[in-house]
């Protein structure tokens, strides 16, 4: 089966659900229509589910099934939406295209799309803390605090907040790694994490899962600045050459774009080296470091 293939069966997955969770028959009252009908709008419909797949794909190497691992790989991308629908609005990146298509506050309004992210947020959790998601309370408890410690002030909140504070300033590229390591890194590497967590992986176990997880998110934010810079708008479904005009902190504004691209096959070597404790098991994850890295979308 090919990598394309693989995540795409795996996306579908996630799709269905994320769709059963979005349904509004789980709760113990139907939520508000415009509320539901925002967060199905942000949720569904596209996206690579690539944070997801790594879950399923790093606790399948404990052998954990797709559908074990299916709500938590769901709560995850849950926090991804959240992070993009706040991301696009008009206080931060004020953008107007996701997936090409219009971003939610300008779909519906901001209010509803500020809420429609608060939403997909604490849903995220509810579903992380379920018995569903996994029948140990010890396991989902440490599920909730890294998701939690990976969305927070100490991940993506701070990470977005050190990247507004860094607009129009010209800082050192252990600084830019820093922020972007919070502000995108933290969820992938969580992502990687999480796999282990509910696979029941050792102490080295999942510090390999750490450190592939660290390397593929500074490679994944690093090739979206290459794409910012260079990329398709048709292709990326939305607006590029944004963050220069912007005065955004990215090593492609640091380094220039030829030494952007050599750090970021590095990156992607050293993220696939991190596998090596799980040899040929890991196929998978290796195909996903050369998909993040290659990219055009």
């Amino acid at each position: 089966m090919t990598f394309a293939l693989k995540i795409s069966i795996v996306a579908a997955l996630v799709e269905q659900r994320l769709s059963d969770h979005l349904s509004g028959s789980r709760g113990p009252a139907p939520p508000p229509r415009r509320l539901a009908e925002a967060m199905r709008y942000a949720a569904l419909g596209g996206g690579k589910r690539l944070r997801p797949f790594l879950m399923i794909e790093t606790a399948g190497l404990f052998g954990v099934k797709t559908e074990n691992a299916l709500d938590a790989a769901a709560a995850i991308e849950c926090v991804h939406c959240y992070s993009l629908v706040h991301d696009d609005l008009p206080a931060m990146d004020n953008d107007e295209l996701r997936r090409g298509r219009p971003t939610v506050h300008i779909a519906f309004d901001e209010a509803s799309a500020i809420l429609a992210g608060d939403a997909l947020l604490t849903l995220a959790f509810e579903i992380m803390a379920r018995r569903q998601t996994h029948a140990d309370p010890v396991v989902r408890s440490e599920l909730v605090v890294g998701l939690a410690r990976a969305a927070g002030w100490a991940g993506m909140a701070g990470g977005q907040m050190l990247d507004l504070e860094a607009e129009g300033k010209a800082l050192k590229p252990e600084q830019i790694r820093y922020m972007q390591a919070l502000k995108t890194g933290a969820l992938i590497r969580f992502s990687c994490e999480a796999g282990g967590i509910i696979g029941g992986a050792g102490a080295k176990e999942r510090a390999a899962l750490s450190a592939y997880g660290d390397k593929l998110g500074q490679a994944f934010q690093l090739a979206d600045d290459l794409l910012d810079t260079q990329g398709d708008p048709k292709k990326l479904g939305k607006k590029t050459r944004k963050d220069r005009g912007a005065g955004k902190a990215t090593l492609v504004g640091a380094f220039g774009v030829e030494k952007a691209r050599i750090l970021l096959k590095d990156l992607e070597q050293d993220a696939i080296a991190a596998l090596k404790p799980f040899g040929e098991r890991a196929a998978a994850l290796s195909e996903a470091a050369h998909f993040v890295t290659g990219r055009e979308y």
